[in-house]
């Protein structure tokens, strides 16, 4: 899978670090048929994202669109997340909510009041549905600890606390501003206010870890978390301060094949503890698994809603047929001037082809390791099914018979070893679709009378 950041978030749906960071997205997944185009006149279900782009300072590692607020903007920054809400609400014609996300950003900061309005505002444009899940990312410090209970009267019913490591000197080398103390006392907390449903996100890589104290460490949190864990590879990005230091030597990180090693430790010490792997980088057991990132590699669609928001989504309600890749401004100011103008801030749109669009579907679909069925593939790829794209092709054949792909009747998937190598699998997978689809796309233009 794909966000590769400042740290890299391996459960993020893009290769794309702004995706994770834009203020607030409303990431909607909308139930859709067949391929790229979407017929019927209103989609049935939808899951928001809302994201809230400001912290109160830069992590080391931070390369994501993120802003430190200069002034207390909380009224306005409501008012027009409600407004932009509102807007692609609307145009996308969405009937139903089935989940919302707040990350960010630090959308702990956000008033409890914030994270109502902007409920208020999705309920009144489309219904919200009474199992929705709705996620707020919690920074765990004596602040957003102190906001939990608020924000489940807001309506929020899980949490994912940016635990990150349990190390305080760890956390200091990160420029994180809790202790692991805090971090879980604010596990103890959300957990008390909503049993089953809180995730802890915990990063591995850092700087002078090993494997052992990896081991260590992940053992205990496993005692004291709930049912969801996101694993996090620390990545350097240039321009960042930790790259600096790495670079001038004032720190050191480990190798590659030490952090492959702490994934691969990471997988066995969750599985034994009762967690099935269920994606690239996120583990859950007692049925715990986010509804609202499986709909990002399941290639539904989304709605984002922020500055620097990605989207993926048919605008109907302007006479849309096709799916589009839509970018919102990127600076919180500038955002902020455009919605109020026009009542959203989207910079960027591009119609997606029925190849992007499939490209789309392999790469999230195969982070998850149930891969890609038959039938959902069909809804996208009606004409050519997966036998017919990937069964032919030598160099596929080699990584099936490597064992590390799997072609059978449930469909396109990694194996266990083959999961950690989706990255080094993906381009031939990606060359031999272009190869399939291609004639068939050229074939479909002629059909329809369009100029040679």
């Amino acid at each position: 899978m794909f966000v590769y950041g400042t740290y890299r978030r391996i459960s993020d749906p893009f290769c794309n670090n702004s995706l994770t960071n834009s203020l607030i997205r409303v990431i909607k997944h909308l139930d859709m048929h067949h391929n790229y185009i979407l017929n019927r006149k209103s989609p049935s279900s939808s899951l928001p994202l809302l994201q809230w782009p400001y912290c109160l300072r830069r992590c080391s590692y931070c390369n994501f669109n993120k802003y430190i607020s200069r002034e207390d903007n909380d009224h306005i920054m409501t008012e027009c997340i409600q407004r932009e809400t509102e807007t692609l609400l609307r145009l996308s014609q969405v009937s139903c909510i089935t989940s919302v996300f707040f990350g960010g950003g630090t959308p702990s900061l956000a008033h409890p009041s914030t994270i109502a309005a902007v409920l208020q505002t999705v309920s009144r444009w489309a219904r919200l549905s009474d199992k929705a899940e709705v996620t707020l990312e919690v920074n765990p410090t004596p602040v957003g600890k102190s906001k939990l209970e608020d924000y489940c009267r807001a309506g929020v019913n899980r949490f994912s606390i940016g635990v990150q490591s349990l190390q305080d000197e760890d956390l200091k080398i990160l420029g994180r501003d809790h202790s692991s103390h805090q971090a879980l006392q604010t596990v103890e907390e959300a957990r008390r206010l909503c049993p089953g449903r809180v995730s802890v996100d915990v990063m591995f890589g850092r700087p002078k870890q090993s494997v052992e104290s990896w081991e260590n460490e992940l053992s205990e949190l496993l005692r004291v978390c709930d049912d969801h864990v996101s694993l996090y590879q620390l990545t350097l990005e240039r321009g960042t301060r930790l790259f600096k230091q790495v670079l001038g030597g004032e720190v050191t990180v480990p190798a590659e094949d030490v952090t492959a090693e702490m994934y691969r430790c990471a997988r066995r010490t969750l599985q034994q503890r009762g967690f099935l792997q269920y994606e690239v980088s996120n583990f859950a057991r007692h049925k715990a698994a986010s509804h609202h990132n499986t709909s990002y590699w399941k290639g539904r669609q989304y709605i984002g809603v922020g500055p620097g928001a990605h989207g993926r989504f048919v605008p109907l309600g302007e006479g849309g047929v096709h799916r589009e890749a839509r970018t919102q401004t990127l600076e919180p100011d500038v955002w902020i001037r455009e919605v109020r103008q026009r009542g959203h801030g989207t910079r960027r749109r591009i119609q997606l082809g029925h190849l992007e669009l499939l490209e789309e579907v392999l790469v999230m679909g195969l982070r998850m390791t149930d891969g890609i069925n038959h039938e959902h593939w069909e809804m996208f790829s009606p004409h050519l099914g997966l036998r017919e794209v990937f069964g032919t092709s030598r160099e596929v054949q080699e990584l099936l018979q490597s064992g590390q792909l799997i072609l059978d009747d449930r469909g396109l998937r990694c194996s266990w070893d083959g999961l950690v190598l989706l990255d080094s699998m993906l381009p031939a997978l990606l060359v031999e679709l272009e190869r399939q689809i291609g004639p068939s796309l050229q074939r479909d233009h002629h059909t329809d009378g369009s100029p040679h």
